[in-house]
């Protein structure tokens, strides 16, 4: 079994003189889609707070590039890939390897997903509401589901999922018709799973970004100048966009032991969106 030490808080002294203890140390947790985005900055961001970060991508050259850039920093992350996790006997695989390195499993962070297929009502076709639904709601299902019995056996596990303020909101500016019926359904999974996890000690929360700057969002074409950025930015009340280090800092304090008394929560990430 193995363990990441974590690093010192840029050997900053606390009350007593001593330097602080990563918040995360001693916890393992699976962090999906450290690829890009989100989940990148989950598994660099965990594995600073001290975890055992275990991670998985459908791409393997992109996981390749996130465990050379924890490996940067002095960081061990160990991954599994290519992993499609829409795959019910993938995500099984993927909590035996888990399992078999490390004997535990406290934390899940499921960052994974499929660019939703961006369509109105009226033009969406049954095939991309479909596609859309495997890749935001099955894979948190099916993982969480092989997750669940070395989750509750932590007896202080934690499951940290991602919905999004279309969760709340629709858009006037993309066709989001099945993106906000997935996220909504992530939210409301979210809450069932603190549910049912509650006898256990196992608390399940969501966070709901606003547009997160990644590979993603550069492909919507909002990370360049123009209308559609400006149009975004004009429903934040703090004037740029998110970033996976915004998201990263929540997700690592509901994982933590500090948030040890919430559950079945979901805090907005939003910029201020939600506010406005």
């Amino acid at each position: 079994m193995t363990r990441n030490t974590g690093r010192p808080d840029d050997g900053a002294p606390g009350k007593t003189g001593s330097i602080r203890t990563p918040r995360l140390a001693g916890k393992v947790a699976l962090v999906t889609g450290v690829g890009s985005g989100i989940g990148r900055g989950c598994a660099l961001a965990f594995a600073r707070e001290g975890a055992s970060v275990f991670g998985c991508d459908l791409d393997p050259a992109a996981a390749e590039q996130c465990l050379a850039a924890a490996a940067a920093e002095g960081l061990s992350i160990d991954s599994w890939h290519p992993c499609d996790l829409t795959i019910d006997a993938q995500c099984r695989t993927l909590l035996e390897r888990v399992h078999a390195r490390h004997g535990q499993l406290d934390i899940l962070v499921n960052a994974a997903a499929i660019a939703p297929r961006l369509a109105s009502i009226a033009t969406l076709e049954e095939h991309d509401w479909i596609a859309t639904m495997k890749g935001e709601v099955d894979l948190v299902y099916l993982l969480t589901r092989h997750a669940w019995p070395h989750l509750t056996a932590s007896g202080a596990g934690s499951i940290v999922n991602f919905a999004s303020v279309n969760a709340f909101r629709g858009s006037r500016l993309f066709g989001m018709a099945a993106h906000c019926a997935g996220k909504g359904a992530v939210l409301a999974l979210t809450r069932q799973m603190a549910v049912e996890g509650g006898p256990y000690n196992l608390r399940a929360n969501s966070i709901s970004p606003a547009i997160i700057a990644s590979d993603a969002t550069a492909a919507a074409g909002a990370l360049e100048p123009g209308e559609t950025r400006e149009r975004l930015l004009s429903r934040m009340l703090i004037k740029r966009l998110g970033t996976p280090e915004d998201v990263a800092a929540c997700a690592i304090f509901l994982a933590s032991d500090e948030a040890g008394w919430i559950t079945g929560a979901d805090i907005p990430v939003d910029g201020g969106v939600m506010a406005n």
